[in-house]
């Protein structure tokens, strides 16, 4: 069982942040000590869902190490059943109190489904998916790209809080936390 809270947890995910984007940080558990600790098996305390994009590594951005976060990476944070039951194993058998969904700044994906046009091969599954936070952007006034990421996000969010049975019923008792957050590539900021 975990031994912290989804707000002790996004916190403890916001202040590596900070060290990270102030360019001091720790770079905790990655020692060959840690790597024993770790042969018994796992307790991290988030699950981070993420996109898949080269510039932002969850471990990284976050000033983390082996086994503290139980990560999920697509292209464009996109969810599928896969996804979902990755997510369920976090919460169900790891006991991770919180979700965090994380889009970033000029997210190529986002972009593609954006800029629309012909795709091959997955990738229209892929484009797809983000359509309909692309249709929600375009008609919100301001960036449509910022826009549009900030949607994805926020319905990748909702799409986990209702996903039944496992999450859904653990946002309902409170053992479990939903949030997004927009990573800033100029800055190193995640900003929830």
């Amino acid at each position: 069982m975990s031994t912290i809270h989804g707000k002790q947890a996004l916190q403890r995910l916001l202040e590596g942040n900070q060290r990270f984007a102030a360019s001091r940080a720790l770079h905790p558990h990655q020692t060959p000590e840690r790597r024993a600790e770790l042969l018994s098996g796992q307790q991290p305390f988030a699950a981070i869902v993420g996109c898949s994009d080269s510039r932002i590594p969850p471990e990284v951005i976050f000033d983390l190490g082996l086994g503290d976060i139980f990560v999920i990476r697509t292209a464009g944070n996109v969810l599928d059943d896969v996804g979902l039951g990755s997510l369920e194993y976090a919460v169900e058998h790891l006991h991770v109190p919180l979700i965090l969904v994380v889009g970033h700044e000029n997210c190529g994906a986002v972009t593609a489904a954006l800029q629309g046009g012909e795709v091959h091969g997955h990738l229209g599954s892929l484009l797809n998916a983000i359509q309909p936070a692309v249709s929600q952007a375009k008609t919100q006034a301001g960036n449509a790209l910022e826009n549009a990421i900030k949607a994805n996000m926020t319905r990748i969010v909702e799409q986990i809080k209702t996903t039944e049975p496992i999450l859904s019923r653990a946002v309902q008792d409170g053992s479990l936390e939903v949030v997004g957050a927009y990573y800033q590539l100029a800055t190193g900021k995640v900003v929830i």
